[in-house]
């Protein structure tokens, strides 16, 4: 007869909890251990694509990863606040990341359009100020523009409302094509009073003044947060991973996590802990539920 030990003794031993990695920096080390300690005080903030959703030819395709919203709600609940940062519009992140209605996610907060727009999970609604007047300017002159200069071929427009954004990551030499438009484009944005923001075989035409750094201070200031953690994998990600270099000189705990990838160096040399993508962040922020 098979044994029915753990049916007959509730108090068997519980399984052994996921391994958490290591920061490879002191201040990371830090971080970590004050996260640990006081996760009521910490504020967990959280790139969205390339970071909690995969990286995909079509950025209407990408959704978060599988096990995304089930770590984040398990670890929601123990911390001070989740946030997501992104430069996509709030509902659009709310909506691939399916984040709306789920248990354990009643206070999170998504930053959409770097900060211009901010859904809350407690109203379920978008708040938002005016567009910029570049961006209708920028949008009704972006197709004719890149005919003009020959950039057609495998390049494409996303459109973003508060933003637009041209990729090459179809073109014959992404890479390539990506640095000719550079400049170029850098021109259109400035005629109209925006900044192009640089990213993974990306460039995208926004208004200036705002930044994952500024977006995610100013909430850090809101919440009141004594620690931080922030995942992120772009160059877009890097105003907050300067905001909490900044922030640790001033005595605030910050951890930073880049979602590894080849194409971001700047961003894996500048952090505590590099993960495995989308799928190492899960493990992560799934790891940290567990231990606090």
């Amino acid at each position: 007869m098979g044994s029915h030990k753990d049916a007959e003794n509730p108090e068997a031993p519980e399984a052994p909890k996921a391994t958490l990695p290591t920061p490879v920096t002191p201040a990371g080390r830090d971080a970590l251990d004050a996260i640990l300690a006081r996760p009521g005080r910490t504020v967990i903030a959280l790139d969205f694509d390339g970071t909690l959703a995969p990286i995909v030819p079509d950025p209407e395709q990408a959704r978060a990863h599988p096990d995304a919203v089930a770590a984040l709600a398990a670890l929601a609940p123990k911390v001070a606040s989740v946030a997501v940062v992104t430069g996509r519009p709030a509902g659009v992140a709310v909506r691939h990341g399916g984040f709306a209605g789920v248990p354990g996610l009643e206070r999170l907060v998504v930053l959409g359009h770097y900060g211009a727009e901010r859904w809350d999970a407690v109203t379920g609604t978008v708040s938002a100020p005016a567009p910029h007047p570049g961006v209708a300017a920028v949008r009704a002159e972006l197709p004719g523009f890149l005919d003009s200069v020959g950039a057609w071929q495998g390049t494409w427009i996303e459109e973003k409302g508060r933003a637009l954004a041209v990729h090459t990551r179809r073109a014959t030499d992404p890479q390539a094509a990506f640095e000719a438009l550079r400049a170029p484009l850098t021109d259109l944005a400035t005629r109209h009073g925006l900044i192009v923001e640089p990213g993974r075989l990306v460039l995208e035409l926004r208004p200036p003044g705002m930044d994952k750094g500024v977006a995610l201070r100013d909430y850090l200031t809101e919440t009141a947060a004594e620690s931080v953690l922030y995942a992120g994998d772009d160059l877009g990600d890097l105003p907050a991973f300067a905001t909490l270099e900044q922030l640790r000189t001033e005595g605030t705990p910050g951890l930073l996590v880049c979602s590894g990838s080849t194409e971001v160096s700047e961003l894996s040399e500048r952090a505590d802990l590099v993960v495995d993508g989308p799928a190492g962040v899960v493990r992560l922020l799934a790891a940290i539920a567990e231990h606090v």
